[in-house]
């Protein structure tokens, strides 16, 4: 623990901070994965800058007036202030060091801030397994790697849980005989991987990435060599950037029908797209909704011709040809409102309805151009080796049929096994 920070409660707020110079203020919680992700972050910034900025936590929880008065509402949550007011953008949830860089480079000179800069010394760290993602693949890996007694890193530019996280509800993974809300799930995942004994480096940016020569580096600060490297980068729902659409990712609005189709049991659904997934998708919703609108930007379907068949043939679903979004709203009610615009007239419109799916298509998470791919995902054998040494890939990076928790997971297995026996028969040596 840093002897830079402070630690302050509520009736010490006016002193230390309104009435103070350059202040940092963290509003923490206990039991906060992303709090413990940010506290690596923010006492080796405390060390570097604490003669210039106070750096001060605030335990949240036990402070809750206050931090409402401020508009504080999760954890953490960090806010910059210069001679009593607050500059700069607060920081919540997934906070990197780059984030906190920038908050504080205003508080100083740019001769100061590089100076200060300047005496951050590189880091080199050495590990048996690094894994790249901390989604289920990820951290299936991490465990089994750390089981077998191995030095694992897992590393992840977000928290850990991937796409999983902002699941509402998921009722088709093994083990749970009632529906589980997707963070909870990787919030189990990320706990048995940790008690394991994996190293996190979560939150963090990768500013150079050699798959030949086996190393990362993040944050601009820590290299990291292995002797195995699991990609476990999965894929991303295609986003539409449409006003609304991150606000309520989760909350109304889903990608994913097998996940929560079954939660809008006889209410009424707005589908965006045309193509095979958001029509074969819809038909899947049309099981539990009783109305479907599927707004599309084209004047007709791309899907393949049985499925249009089917839709069309379907009484639950209607069309909005030639229309696309142009806002998504959350109602007072919990319900949605889709503003659509009419791409033939531009005249706008409102859809009422209880939830909203997007279905705009899928894109690797994928940056890694000395490796074999197809059409952007992975190849690997069985064995989830790719085409270059020591390197393999888990997850939905992989280019195969299925995309699901538990294919995740699988390939995580296999890759973690094989990784540990490689190393058992033949060690590797790192350079």
């Amino acid at each position: 623990m840093s002897e830079k920070i402070k630690y302050i409660n509520a009736t010490q707020f006016e002193k230390e901070v309104l009435n103070a110079g350059n202040v940092i203020v963290d509003f923490y919680s206990s039991e906060c994965p992303p709090c413990e992700a940010l506290a690596a972050k923010f006492e080796p910034l405390s060390e570097i800058f604490g003669d210039d900025i106070t750096f001060i936590k605030i335990f949240r929880q036990e402070n809750r007036k206050l931090a409402e008065s401020l508009g504080v509402t999760s954890s953490p949550t960090v806010l910059f202030y210069q001679n009593g007011r607050e500059i700069g953008t607060r920081l919540s949830g997934s906070i990197k060091r780059s984030e906190l860089l920038d908050g504080i480079k205003l508080m100083l000179s740019k001769e100061r801030f590089d100076q200060l800069l300047s005496t951050i010394l590189p880091v080199t760290t050495y590990t048996d397994i690094l894994i790249i993602g901390a989604g289920p693949a990820g951290l299936t890996a991490g465990i089994y790697a750390a089981q077998a007694k191995l030095k694992t890193i897992i590393v992840d530019t977000q928290l850990p849980g991937g796409q999983v996280q902002t699941t509402h509800m998921v009722s088709n993974y093994p083990g749970f005989v009632k529906p589980i809300e997707g963070f909870m799930l990787m919030h189990y995942m990320s706990e048995q991987a940790k008690e394991a004994g994996c190293l996190y480096r979560v939150a963090v940016d990768i500013t150079e990435l050699d798959l030949k020569k086996k190393f990362v580096v993040i944050d601009g600060i820590e290299t990291i060599h292995a002797k195995k490297i699991i990609l476990a980068t999965g894929c991303s729902y295609r986003e539409l950037n449409v006003p609304g659409e991150y606000d309520y990712k989760g909350k109304g609005i889903s990608y994913c029908a097998t996940c929560d189709a079954k939660y809008y049991q006889d209410k009424h659904v707005v589908v965006i797209g045309g193509g095979n997934s958001a029509i074969e998708e819809s038909l899947f919703i049309s099981k539990f909704a009783r109305q479907i609108t599927i707004v599309h930007q084209f004047d007709r379907l791309q899907a393949n011709r049985e499925a249009q068949e089917k839709a069309f043939a379907n009484e639950k679903i209607s069309f909005m040809f030639s229309h696309e979004p142009r806002a998504f709203i959350k109602n007072n009610d919990g319900s949605m409102t889709v503003e659509v615009e009419n791409l033939k007239n531009n005249t706008h419109s409102k859809i009422h309805c209880d939830g909203v799916f997007i279905f705009a298509g899928m894109k690797p998470n994928t940056f890694y151009d000395e490796i074999e791919t197809n059409n952007g995902y992975i190849v690997t054998d069985e064995y989830m080796h790719t085409s270059l040494p020591d390197i393999f890939a888990a997850g939905d990076i992989r280019f195969k049929p299925y995309r699901q928790i538990t294919t995740a997971v699988a390939d995580g297995t296999i890759a973690a096994i094989t990784a540990v026996k490689e190393l058992e028969e033949a060690p590797v040596t790192v350079s």
